[in-house]
């Protein structure tokens, strides 16, 4: 495993598991991370503390906190400075809606830090999900 990849899930483990001191430091200060589409997570966030307390904390906001939610890595493919990740992500909607996608992203990480991350997912989904009530 390179140290790229070790950098990144880190991340992920972090993430899993409600480390957002872990995820904090895995970012470069001027780390960059994009989500696209016109959600409320959507755009280019800067900085561990954009990142944290923006982007993450936009996307967690959207689901319910006292349903489960999972992250789990499916993939893990390094090219250089980069590595691109594939995981499943569920959880529940404040809604009721469940909330089960697929996603890749793109990491670029230097001196031990993720300096940037390029996320895709079917954003649709998020969308019908937060639409309303489950049927």
């Amino acid at each position: 495993m390179t140290a790229e990849q070790q950098v990144v899930l880190r991340y992920f483990d972090a993430l899993a598991n409600g480390r957002q001191d872990v995820v904090r430091d895995s970012f470069a200060a001027d780390a960059t991370f994009t989500y696209p589409a016109d959600l409320p997570m959507s755009g280019t966030w800067t900085g561990p503390d954009g990142i944290v307390d923006g982007f993450l904390a936009a996307a967690f906001e959207l689901l319910d906190p006292e349903k489960p939610v999972s992250v789990e890595v499916t993939g893990v493919y390094p090219a250089g400075e980069h590595v691109i990740v594939e995981w499943a992500s569920q959880g529940t909607v404040r809604n009721g809606n469940p909330y089960r996608n697929q996603n890749i992203a793109v990491f670029t990480v230097r001196e031990g830090r993720i300096v940037s991350a390029r996320e895709y997912a079917d954003t649709q989904h998020w969308e019908h999900a937060l639409r309303g009530p489950a049927n």
